[in-house]
């Protein structure tokens, strides 16, 4: 497992709950205990060497590196009948008896089972890491935290009900969903899993299970990777009752990047996770997937985990758990980023990913309603005989290291190091009118002075240009801060509630076009509700403007300079605009990579408080969090409460399950995708369209 993952995740869970309101279940479990490293493999075998106690040791050293161990809680033993739960009563026993066992004989017991090893106390390490899951969950279905993350081993996500497999006893996520589905009375679990490995486990346990979403993303290679099964291909999509709640995305080539991870939650997994809507999300965290690996052969670098865990934590109302699978130690020290960063999309999504993404949509159209309007050119695919629950043997094709597989490992520290981001003190300012500011958490910095009228800031901008002031000054005679200082204190975002305007108006919006541009390298622009755009921008590439409106007559000035042309034709269809964002704006946000995010929230819309505060959250991965809202004078109260708490970092309020988007809208999504997908590489989904 990767240092540098480990800390990146870690930060993005923690960060997100620094400055919650007391009232609110805050902070990030980590559950840890250095007990489950006293195992490891005690005879000679090539297949399970690379699972060892120092995978674990070095995780949390990663940690205690970055001052975060002090917040580890020690793992507590689980009970028998929690394991029970999903494990087979035999197996269970007979995995009891391996304390008391003989080396030839804990030998003779592995050989039953594949990719696997067994030691007088696994049995005690597998009881802890179900327990240390157990009671993460626990800390986070009753409020205790927010969300978390267990570091545990062995891991489990490969073992069934009565199987052991790839180094894998009990299976400590599929146990855990069970649990909280007793015990917290919830309906609907999301598992995502993101080891290069597929958690076949997980799949057997749950196939025919709609109260279970399960998403895996796994080096498949055409069957020829292990573990080797047709089933972990695209068109297993669940049986029975759960038809469609098992999504498998199968990697065909090694060497996935950044771009095609981002792209594959973008257009597969948010769209369909919105709609399932879950109670509680569960990831199987393997970190073979990351850059270095020597099993994975994957190029995407630890920064790009920190936004996949951001765009799930807006999910079941921020009740998230992490579990830690499978990762191997590798050589990059080299790689240092603790923020998070936007991740390196320097190039395209790879045809290969967009194969498989254009593969899983057409599998799953079937069964969800954000798909039902795409365009599925066809499925591509070669699948071969099964081999489910096979091992395969020494020298096998699947174990051979490919062409792709070397050059993805030559990749590794050939990229370049984020900068360091210097966070300042304060989170979130407001600036509103003072009856305005008990609807807005103590915890938001209020930035006195009177906000300026549009004429006003339009008049100050042109003087100051005439008097050639500096940028800062332009900046401050627009948002009427006083201090200078305020330029560097403000840590990642700023609400502007203009509550002084008479109107609000588009030109102001003009003006921060126009203007701001010179402060950052680029901007993105999001326009969710009815508003009315007419601009001309000049400063070409610089500025990204995405608005879900009528835009009759604008000219686009640039390739980009990017327009959602067709309104969301009717106000209230808030599934509708879920699926602009996920499948349009977020992705060419990614892709632009902007300075800086500036989002006018508009009245009149019908999409509802809540959804925009998912919408302020989304946003938030991008451009360090610096992120500039501008709210519509005569806005709802609870638009100003929803957002500032979005700012803040409080999870988004739970939508539960919403309608379907209406055909119309997702029609018009569909258009604007393959309209725009030229020029967006994100927006890429199939491979010939």
């Amino acid at each position: 497992i990767t240092q540098a993952v480990l800390s990146v995740l870690y930060d993005c869970l923690w960060e997100e709950l620094q400055t919650w309101s007391s009232e609110m279940a805050s902070g990030t479990a980590l559950i840890y205990d250095e007990e489950m490293t006293n195992y490891k493999l005690l005879w000679v075998d090539p297949a399970c060497s690379i699972e060892t106690p120092e995978r674990l040791t070095a995780s949390h050293s990663a940690l205690q590196s970055q001052g975060l161990a002090q917040r580890c809680v020690p793992a507590t033993l689980t009970v028998y009948k929690a394991v029970i739960l999903i494990t087979g009563k035999e197996y269970l026993e007979a995995v009891k008896k391996t304390p008391g066992m003989t080396l030839e004989e804990l030998k003779t017991f592995t050989l039953q089972y594949g990719d696997v090893y067994f030691h007088p106390n696994i049995y005690h390490c597998a009881k802890l890491a179900v327990g240390a899951v157990l009671q993460l969950v626990d800390s986070v279905m009753t409020g205790q935290v927010r969300n978390g993350m267990a570091l545990v081993r062995p891991p489990g996500h490969h073992s069934q009900r009565s199987v052991a497999n790839g180094f894998c006893v009990f299976n400590n996520v599929a146990i855990a969903v069970l649990y909280a589905k007793k015990n917290f009375n919830i309906n609907r679990v999301l598992i995502v899993d993101w080891d290069i490995h597929h958690g076949q486990g997980i799949q057997y346990l749950f196939e025919e299970d709609p109260s279970v979403l399960y998403f895996s993303w796994h080096r498949y290679e055409h069957q020829k990777f292990w573990p080797n099964l047709s089933e972990s291909d695209y068109d297993t999509v669940g049986t029975g009752k759960g038809a469609g709640f098992n999504i498998n995305l199968p990697w065909n080539k090694v060497g996935m990047e950044n771009a095609d991870y981002l792209s594959v939650f973008f257009h597969v997994l948010l769209p369909i996770a919105y709609e399932f809507s879950p109670d509680l999300v569960m990831v199987s965290a393997g970190f073979d997937s990351a850059v270095g690996d020597p099993e994975g052969h994957m190029c995407a670098t630890p920064d790009v985990f920190a936004h996949l865990t951001h765009l799930l934590m807006p999910l079941a109302g921020g009740r998230l758990c992490v579990v830690l699978e499978v990762g191997v130690l590798s050589d990059i020290d080299a790689i240092k980023c603790i923020d998070m960063h936007l991740p390196n999309m320097s190039h395209s999504v790879l045809p290969s990913a967009v194969e498989s993404i254009q593969n899983v949509r057409a599998a799953h159209q079937q069964y969800w309603g954000c798909l039902k309007h795409i365009v599925c050119p066809g499925v591509q695919s070669v699948s071969e005989p099964s081999t489910k629950r096979s091992r395969v043997g020494e020298g096998d094709e699947g174990v051979q290291e490919t062409p792709d597989a070397k050059e993805a490992e030559s990749w590794v520290g050939h990229y370049p190091e984020p900068p360091l981001r210097v966070a300042p003190p304060t989170r979130t300012a407001v600036v509103l009118p003072a009856d305005l500011e008990d609807l807005v958490p103590q915890s938001c910095q209020r930035v006195t002075g009177t906000p300026l009228r549009p004429e006003q800031a339009a008049l100050g901008l042109s003087q100051a240009r005439a008097k050639g002031k500096s940028t800062a000054a332009q900046f401050n005679s627009v948002s009427h801060m006083n201090a200078p200082a305020y330029q560097r204190k403000i840590m990642l975002n700023l609400t502007m509630f203009l509550g002084l305007m008479v109107l609000f108006s588009i030109f102001f919006i003009c003006l921060f076009l126009h203007f701001i541009s010179n402060l950052v390298y680029g901007q993105c622009y999001g326009f969710p509700g009815c508003i009315e755009l007419f601009v001309k921008v000049k400063d070409h590439g610089k500025i990204v403007i995405v608005a879900v409106s009528d835009l009759t007559g604008f000219k686009c000035q640039s390739s980009f300079l990017c327009i959602i042309r067709e309104p969301i034709s009717k106000a209230q269809d808030p599934a509708g605009f879920l699926l602009a964002v996920l499948s349009l704006i977020v992705p060419i946000a990614y892709e632009f990579c902007p300075g800086l995010v500036l989002a006018a929230l508009g009245e009149g819309s019908g999409i509802g408080a809540a959804v925009l505060a998912h919408f302020t959250s989304l946003l938030q991965g991008l451009a360090q969090g610096q992120l500039l809202c501008l709210i519509q004078e005569g806005s709802e109260t609870k638009t100003l409460q929803t957002t500032s708490a979005s700012l803040l970092g409080e999870p988004a309020p739970y939508l539960g399950s919403l309608a379907p988007a209406l055909p119309e809208n997702s029609q018009a999504v569909e258009r604007q995708r393959r309209r725009l997908q030229t020029h967006w590489r994100m927006l890429q989904t199939a491979g010939e369209e």
